[in-house]
């Protein structure tokens, strides 16, 4: 309490001095006192001072601060309390009357341990009631049932101190656990849903401060060096260099200027932009991540039936050893060997340990949607990555076109980008980029057909163009000269593909098009085989290439002409073979592949994480983070099972020293309590352990605001 009184005395000037600084720091800045308030806003929203102690602190020594915080227009944000919390506080302060009422009975009154013992039994009918509900109705023995036989237990045999302290206990661990886990739930909200009191917006050509809940799409909003972006949105004016490490996990800045796509909770480094507003609040990219790594409540389901099957098929034998032992250590010691079995506390971590991973796999730039996906990784053997836009880069580029009729190359060109104009696959977008360096004027295009994996056919000016493959070509009954089925085999030889282009069904030439590895492929692909997997390329390519692609990164099976319908049947047939399965691809277009997959890995990068199908998505839209993913798949594994051995051996120890060693019953309940800290710290490691890998830890994030 010292410590917030005196943060909160701290935080009184901080207002004059921030304006002073600011002022003597720029004076010819015509919004530097603005901006001093916009900063004081921030220091005093951060204060470290819960509502609770506001309102138990400020009736005690003025509101001066609260008087601050409405003339900043700062309104008060109650952050609310998680309910499962409260409900497990109050149900922790009820039974910590009950302990303290059965410590008197113990010592001073016994009289009263008879009202404690029936509290007890008013409080836990739930217990008895599920206990009965297992064997009537599933008619199986359950941890339900164990429960009951210990607490009757306890009660019949007049422990009613030990009945309470096991209480006392389990809510206690409950209550630790869930405070540690919406910690590690907010941290991560943190990361992504920090948004601005106000903002600076275009109005008639002025910039005016407006709150920023009065923003909406189309506004123009100011944002200036040293600032968050706090919408999504595209850069109408101005050129900025903009840090977006939070969402691709990239050191590096990016230049962006007038047209870029820029996200909110980005950061401008230097530079000034005007933005056009397109999404903001809980529609922003960012606030949908924030969602979706804070939304692991099917993940905890899953957790929670692991973990029960694992307590029920244990149940039968710790009953049938306290129910042996009981004639030969007496009542006391079988309970002690009964209360020893793990049961929810090897539940209770696991949901922390996963909070604690997925911070920071999203600190490298991964988006890991599924909790469960990150449980799959130590059991891959097969990655299985798409060709175009995965291993190579998602555009190629031009490097020859060849012609067949006496219309010249840039006529070609003209004729291949206009029928691509509205398309945006790599291929259209390699043509197109070729067009514009070629300074090539586009006609305007009709009745355009797609053929999704072939080609498009379009009317130009009264002409019927066709553009596509060969195999397109072969379909619309185009003939195919042979010099440039010789052209066509030569490229193919080189790893290269070839776009056909014909006018009224003859063919007028073709466009060579050579892909580039991705500069980071080879490096991850050596690094992936230390993980013992099997490597597959499946691609929609020819032969040739794909098989060229294949030896040049050491990847030794590949599939090449595959339709994109059939990449999830080749996946299946993987699986068949029991395979388990990582599929790495377009989040968008391998959609079907993606689902079919045990874990689907995609590249689509940031923008598209709301359309993704994919399980993870690699936000800077590179491979450079994907064995992070797998390392870091391989340490949850590992620290889910450090969690298991911590919160069972414990138990072995304490149900061998009530047998053999004449441990009490208190001393059991005492001596098993102590993997607590050990697993709370083991859940929390990765956090703790690299401060480098976890960026802006789960403790740094609390505290960052009041440097």
């Amino acid at each position: 309490m010292y410590s917030s009184i005196r943060l909160f005395y701290k935080r009184e000037p901080l207002v004059h001095s921030l304006i002073k600084h600011r002022e003597n720091e720029n004076r010819e800045e015509p919004k530097s006192i603005s901006y001093a308030i916009s900063k004081a806003k921030q220091s005093i929203k951060s204060a470290l001072i819960t509502p609770l102690q506001e309102q138990v602190l400020f009736p005690l020594f003025g509101d001066s601060r609260s008087v601050h915080r409405q003339n900043l227009g700062i309104e008060n944000e109650i952050v609310e309390s998680n309910p499962e919390e409260l409900a497990v506080r109050r149900d922790l302060t009820i039974l910590s009357v009950q302990l303290t009422l059965s410590v008197i009975g113990q010592l001073f009154f016994p009289p009263l341990n008879i009202f404690v013992a029936l509290w007890i039994l008013y409080t836990t009918q739930f217990v008895f009631r599920s206990a009965y509900e297992s064997l009537h109705r599933d008619r199986r023995i359950t941890h339900h049932v164990l429960d009951a036989v210990v607490l009757a237990g306890f009660l019949a045999g007049g422990m009613i101190f030990a009945a309470s302290l096991t209480g006392w206990f389990l809510f206690l661990l409950r209550w630790l656990t869930i405070k540690t886990e919406d910690r590690s739930r907010r941290s991560i909200i943190g990361l992504f849903n920090e948004q601005p009191n106000a903002v600076w917006t275009v109005v008639d050509g002025l910039e005016v401060e407006v709150p920023f809940g009065q923003i909406s799409a189309g506004d123009i909003v100011v944002v200036y060096a040293g600032q968050m972006v706090p919408v999504d949105g595209a850069i109408v004016e101005g050129m900025a260099s903009i840090d977006q490490r939070i969402l691709t996990g990239e050191a590096q800045p990016v230049e962006k200027g007038v047209n870029d796509a820029v996200l909110a909770s980005t950061l401008v480094l230097s530079g000034r932009i005007q933005i056009r507003v397109e999404k903001t609040g809980k529609e922003t990219v960012t606030a949908q991540i924030g969602q979706m790594l804070t939304n692991t409540d099917d993940f905890r389901d899953h957790l929670q039936s692991q973990t029960e099957t694992f307590i029920n098929r244990l149940t039968p034998a710790m009953l049938g050893l306290g129910l042996l032992s009981f004639p030969a250590v007496g009542l006391a010691r079988a309970l002690a060997v009964l209360w020893s079995t793990p049961g929810y506390r090897m539940l209770y971590f696991a949901p922390i340990s996963m909070l604690s991973f997925l911070h920071v796999a999203s600190q490298k730039g991964i988006l890991i949607k599924d909790g469960r996906s990150l449980e799959q990784f130590h059991k891959i053997n097969t990655v299985v990555f798409d060709k175009t836009g995965t291993l190579t880069e998602e555009q190629p580029f031009v490097s020859r076109i060849h012609t067949c009729s006496d219309l010249s190359e840039q006529a070609v060109l003209q004729l291949a980008a206009a029928a691509e104009i509205k398309q945006t696959h790599p291929i259209a977008l390699a043509i197109l980029q070729a067009a514009k360096e070629w300074n090539v004027q586009l006609p305007t295009i009709d009745d355009a057909h797609y053929e999704i994996g072939y080609g498009i056919r379009v009317q130009i000016d009264g002409q019927l163009i066709h553009v596509g493959s060969t195999r397109f070509m072969q379909m619309e009954g185009i003939t195919i000269p042979a010099a440039i089925e010789t052209i066509e085999k030569e490229s193919h030889l080189q790893g290269h593909s070839v776009v056909m282009i014909a006018s009224q069904r003859e063919l007028v030439g073709a466009i060579d098009l050579a892909p580039t590895i991705r500069p980071e492929a080879k490096e991850i692909i050596q690094q992936l085989k230390q993980y013992d997997v099997d490597l597959y390329i499946i691609s929609g390519d020819h032969t040739q290439p794909t098989q060229r692609l294949a030896n040049e990164l050491g990847i030794e099976n590949y599939f090449a002409e595959v339709l994109p319908e059939d990449k999830a049947q080749l996946v299946e047939k993987l699986q068949e073979e029991g395979r388990t399965v990582c599929f790495v691809g377009d989040g968008i277009n391998d959609s079907i592949a993606l689902k079919k997959a045990d874990v689907s890995v995609s590249l689509s990068g940031a923008t598209t994480v709301a359309t993704d199908t994919a399980q993870v998505v690699l936000m800077d839209g590179s491979l450079r983070e994907l064995q992070t993913l797998f390392s870091l798949g391989e340490k949850f594994f590992h620290n889910m099972r450090t969690n298991f051995a911590v919160t069972t051996i414990p138990c072995v120890i304490t149900a061998a020293g009530a047998l053999f060693l004449g441990w009490g019953l208190v001393p059991v309940i005492l001596i098993s309590q102590l993997n607590v800290p050990v697993a709370l710290y083991t859940s929390v490691r990765p956090l703790l352990v690299d401060p480098e890998l976890a960026g802006k830890g789960m403790l740094e994030n609390d505290h960052r605001k009041l440097d």
